[in-house]
């Protein structure tokens, strides 16, 4: 029995330990002790292999308490009854779990009421808005009930055509010779000076068209080329265009070194006969001259160029007035091969450039077809021959370089002036009609007029005709021919003895 009992004091464990109570248990005699002790071996074996797995899992569960606990698990470490070493670990990690659930419990509670106080909120919100919209709608019912449709009101004001500034600038100026500048009337300016305004007044009644003696020449209205109804309008903003548009008056003097006006005014009646050879209308006639002395006014031409720079200009002007334009090989072909095709192409970039693609220019040939019409207003059966010779006298201002100073519409004006005044002396030439479609007087024509009198009768004995064997023709009714007996000068002198003799009469108001 020593032997046993001191074999079974080697084989015990730490962890399993006989003690009085278990041999007590186990009773008092030697077969129920040793087999007592048997059996505690096998359970000793048992517990030893039951220790060994259970240090490993307790090891394992350890780590995983660790990493649970990182990640904020939510439910308890289960208490591991069997390990005795761990149980206060597993006590701490109990009470650890219970805070972490109490936690849970009260952050689920608190959602729950912040959720019953959104659902409550939510519902009184979904109950407001058919609320707000209703009395939206009460407003807006309410607005519109009180909202009336107002009459327009017609203006007031005088509306003062843009030419009639024209009259009175020239007025001042009293000379054909100092160009006007235009500004464009500005309502608010008005507005502000009342002797500016009363002014305009007192002049829109001597010019309206309402006086008897003024013939309205746009009452055409079945007649859609006409443009009766726009007629007014165009013609105001086209007197605005042509000062802006213009170009300079000394750039022979100023910028040209090489060109002299006579080398200009043979360009010109050269171009003159290129315009009959290929059958082109006069507007494309103007507006090449017009390019030409815009690009002039701004370039300097060596005079080997200046050829291929009119040809370029008529070239373009023909692309832009006339239904089928002349090749660029027919212009190479006009000048005997001068120029060749690339030549002319890279000139007329230059002038497209230039003038930054800018074709709608008025001319004298612009203004002249509405000042004929006011001319022959008057007249029971329309005057051929007036037109044509005013046609004439405005062609023969586009050879000579002094005629630049001259706006477009003074010089058509002065045209139909001078047109009138050689077809008949008997009567003067101007009447309330043209000045009001014009907006010149008498007094504004005087310089002009006599200046293209003298072209008429070719006073300087200039070489150039091609202009003038033009309208030789019996096609043009041979206007070229037609002269004045007396001079235009006489009457400009009964003009100013009868306006003297207006100006005296009482109750009349002079306006320049």
């Amino acid at each position: 029995m020593n032997k046993e009992n001191e074999n079974a004091a080697k084989v015990e464990e730490p962890n399993v330990r006989i003690t009085r109570a278990r041999a007590k248990a186990f009773g008092a005699s030697g077969e129920e002790l040793s087999s007592s002790i048997l059996f505690t071996k096998e359970n000793q074996k048992r517990g030893l292999r039951a220790n060994s797995k259970r240090a490993a899992s307790d090891e394992n569960k350890a780590s995983a308490i660790a990493t649970v606990g990182l990640q904020h698990k939510r439910r308890a470490v289960l208490k591991d009854v069997g390990n005795i070493a761990c149980e206060d670990s597993n006590v701490n990690c109990t009470n650890a779990s219970q805070i972490q659930t109490n936690k849970q419990v009260q952050t689920n509670k608190q959602a729950k009421r912040g959720l019953g106080k959104n659902v409550k909120v939510a519902s009184n919100i979904s109950e407001a808005i058919p609320m707000v919209q209703d009395d939206a709608k009460a407003k807006l019912a309410e607005e519109l009930s009180k909202i009336r449709v107002a009459e327009p009101l017609e203006p007031t004001l005088p509306k003062v055509p843009v030419p009639q500034g024209i009259c009175r600038t020239l007025g001042q100026h009293r000379g054909a010779d100092l160009m006007p500048t235009i500004q464009a009337p500005s309502e608010s300016a008005e507005l502000c000076n009342p002797k500016k305004k009363e002014g305009n007044m007192a002049w829109e009644i001597v010019g309206s068209s309402n006086d008897p003696d003024i013939v309205n020449i746009d009452s055409n209205l079945k007649d859609p080329l006409a443009c009766s109804l726009y007629a007014p309008d165009i013609y105001s903003n086209i007197c605005l265009a042509e000062v802006a548009r213009r170009p300079s008056t000394d750039y022979m003097e100023r910028l040209q070194r090489d060109i002299t006006p006579s080398m200009r005014g043979i360009l010109v009646d050269w171009l003159v006969e290129v315009s009959e050879e290929y059958k082109l209308v006069p507007d494309t006639l103007y507006l090449t001259v017009n390019l030409i002395d815009r690009f002039l006014s701004h370039n300097y031409v060596e005079k080997q160029k200046l050829q291929l720079l009119g040809v370029t200009c008529m070239l373009i002007a023909s692309k832009y007035e006339e239904i089928c334009a002349p090749r660029v090989e027919e212009f190479c072909f006009i000048t005997d091969n001068t120029y060749s095709r690339e030549e002319v192409l890279k000139m007329e970039i230059q002038v497209l450039n230039f003038s930054h693609f800018q074709l709608s220019v008025p001319t004298t040939k612009t203004f002249l077809r509405r000042f004929i019409h006011a001319a022959q207003a008057s007249y029971k059966v329309p005057c051929l021959e007036l037109e044509l010779l005013a046609n004439y006298l405005a062609e023969l201002t586009l050879v000579e370089y002094s005629f630049l100073k001259f706006l477009p519409s003074l010089i058509a004006a002065s045209a139909v002036f001078l047109a009138r005044w050689t077809l008949n002396q008997s009567d003067h030439p101007w009447n309330p009609t043209l000045e009001h479609y014009t907006s010149y007087k008498t007094s504004h024509l005087k310089t002009t007029v006599v200046a293209l009198e003298d072209l008429q009768l070719n006073t300087t004995g200039c070489p150039l005709n091609s202009i003038r064997e033009k309208y030789k023709h019996q096609k043009f009714k041979s206007v070229a021919t037609l002269t004045s007996k007396q001079r235009v000068v006489h009457s400009f002198e009964d003009q100013e003895f009868a306006d003297s003799s207006i100006r005296a009469e009482p109750g009349w108001m002079f306006i320049s």
